[in-house]
């Protein structure tokens, strides 16, 4: 398996930000033109982009499906996209216009053989599950709330109801760069067998080494490849 370094292309109201532990109006990046941002960190090197309708996420409608579109059709990439997914209807969409992998948070949480539906009728590979967590708890709804589940028993869980892959943010070291904490993700890749994609408060090349160590299969990176604290040409070296 080779270990991805995936860029995030995180959009809000049109334009791709980074926010700081997902609070609203929290950005630290503001950007416009989200489809030029996507294409230049394939030009850099990227084989997989990571797309968050953060609008979806935390008002549950997918403001941001049309530029989603325009990414897919111009962007020679495994393309993943989570984000106010809540419906066959809707991932069959994502998946129709380009769309490799679908991000499931909420909606599996909510409806765990909802997992299972979709893996049968579209595949595991096109579906990964969010578990972001905060305290050792899994949070939800844009993480406003907290489930009172553990990573490690919910990924175990849907392992067995289908899902492909897992997306796990560390909601506590997220957009903070202040550095990772290895344990959650450590323990939540010793409980599965499916890929285990890490996130959150990953700020250095010690970081990306540390998590490709304990065994995830790559790592999203957001604000540390904006604000420049490496390179994704240093991230994808190590």
């Amino acid at each position: 398996m080779i270990f991805e370094v995936i860029p995030a292309v995180d959009l809000k109201g049109g334009r791709c930000v980074q926010l700081v532990q997902g609070v609203p109006g929290s950005e630290v990046v503001s950007l416009p033109d989200p489809v030029s941002i996507a294409l230049d960190w394939i030009d850099q090197g990227a084989k997989t982009l990571h797309l968050i309708d953060l609008d979806g996420a935390i008002h549950g409608k997918r403001r941001n499906a049309p530029i989603i579109r325009d990414i897919c059709e111009v962007c020679d990439a495994y393309i993943q996209v989570g984000g106010g997914i809540r419906s066959v209807d809707d991932v069959d969409d994502l998946l129709a216009v380009g769309v490799d992998r679908v991000i499931m948070s909420t909606a599996a949480l909510r409806n765990q053989e909802f997992v299972r539906e979709l893996s049968d009728r579209f595949g595991s590979e096109h579906i990964m599950i969010a578990l972001d967590a905060a305290g050792g708890e899994v949070a939800i709804e844009g993480w406003s709330k907290r489930s009172g589940l553990k990573p490690a028993d919910l990924g175990i869980k849907f392992e067995e109801l289908g899902a492909g892959s897992i997306l796990f943010t560390n909601i506590d070291t997220e957009g903070l760069l202040g550095g990772i904490d290895i344990d959650p993700t450590a323990e939540l890749v010793q409980s599965v067998s499916i890929p285990v994609i890490a996130s959150g408060g990953i700020t250095t090349l010690h970081d990306i080494a540390a998590l490709r160590n304990v065994g995830a299969a790559g790592v999203v990176i957001g604000s540390a490849l904006y604000l420049e604290k490496f390179t994704l040409a240093d991230a994808i070296r190590v």
